[in-house]
């Protein structure tokens, strides 16, 4: 008698997680934004060729952007088809929610910082975002 074999998607679950963020921030508010990246990009991502621990995001006039982060290229891509490795890439968020993290960081001592990048059930590539304050060194 055999049994009958269900068809289990494998999902491909790859997480990204900023430990430095939470060693030298107190994390308030977190949000979930999605980011633009290119082709290639996605691609060596999925390699796990992607450093975001001295990444930082900005808003630049009304619009999300994290900067420093580095994606390195694979060999497979084509070399007249090569993204800068540490460009600034923006961030996708509703202004409501733009606004709102305008207000909270604009106070004094508060940044926004990366914490976990991850790929989500629907394939799509999303970023924590976090509102930080700055711990004490004593």
């Amino acid at each position: 008698m055999k049994l009958a074999k269900k068809d289990k998607k494998k999902i491909n679950v790859k997480e990204f997680l900023n430990k430095k963020a939470f060693h030298d921030y107190h994390i308030e508010d977190i949000f979930e934004v999605g980011i633009v990246l290119k082709g290639s990009e996605v691609k060596a991502i999925r390699a796990g060729r992607m450093n975001f621990k001295e990444s930082f995001v900005r808003i630049i006039k009304n619009e999300v952007f994290i900067l420093n982060m580095n994606i390195s290229h694979l060999e497979t891509t084509h070399v007249s088809y090569r993204p800068e490795e540490g460009r600034e890439r923006k961030l996708l968020m509703h202004r409501k929610q733009i606004n709102k993290l305008f207000e909270k960081v604009s106070k004094d001592g508060y940044t926004i910082v990366a914490t976990k990048m991850y790929f989500n059930d629907k394939n799509t590539f999303k970023v924590n975002i976090g509102i930080a304050k700055g711990k004490k060194d004593y």
